[in-house]
């Protein structure tokens, strides 16, 4: 195993994105079980992109600014009213009956389009993984599937921590109704940034 790639991996992994911010307000909104199916979701999240880099469909998608464009504005438009629905559904971060209501599948399913709909994931893919994959190798593409792995392995390891972490901090913010609409609201207005910022990109 390349242990630059590895290095390199984990650092990116940990800077915060809109999959970390979703997964740490899943862990203090519902606990530790819910943050870990957002992280496996998350994860999830990565095939597509993965599977179009192995494809070259990232290399038509750079050769296409429509196409770009459209999936860009589509990953931006589902992140803005993800943002609007933390925003206004205060009773999604409160421990009532109606937090019981949110299904495994719910958490899942949007933790998948968070990453699936983000063009940048499949470019960034395409400019990365082949730096750590070796020029005299016999299978690149079985190279790439490795690396691939162990790149959604550290995603999944590292969510689940960072889900549990912000479980853990839970209990000591939770009854207090004001501290948890102004995390809520700060995240929604993080994931409203990071939308602007997705739609803003060339």
């Amino acid at each position: 195993m390349n242990y630059e790639f590895l290095l390199a991996t984990i650092i990116l992994v940990l800077i915060p994105g809109t999959g970390v911010i979703y997964t740490i307000s899943i862990g203090l909104a519902l606990g530790a079980r819910p943050s870990i199916v957002a992280a496996l979701g998350c994860t999830m999240g990565i095939i597509p992109a993965l599977l179009a880099s192995m494809l070259g469909l990232a290399a038509i998608m750079h050769s296409s600014a429509i196409l770009f464009e459209l999936l860009k504005y589509a990953g931006a438009a589902y992140l803005c009213f993800l943002a609007f629905s933390m925003w206004r559904n205060v009773s999604k971060f409160q421990i009532d009956k109606n937090t019981k209501r949110i299904s495994n599948f719910h958490i899942i399913r949007r933790a998948i389009l968070i990453n699936a709909l983000n063009p940048k994931l499949t470019l960034f893919f395409l400019a990365f993984l082949p730096q750590f994959i070796a020029t005299d190798t016999h299978s690149p593409t079985l190279d790439f599937i490795l690396l691939s792995s162990v790149f959604m392995l550290a995603t999944l390891v590292i969510f689940i921590g960072y889900g549990i972490f912000a479980s853990k901090m839970r209990h000591y913010i939770i009854h207090s109704e004001r501290i948890m609409r102004y995390i809520q609201r700060g995240f929604a207005a993080i994931i409203a940034s990071l939308a602007a910022k997705l739609a803003l990109t060339e």
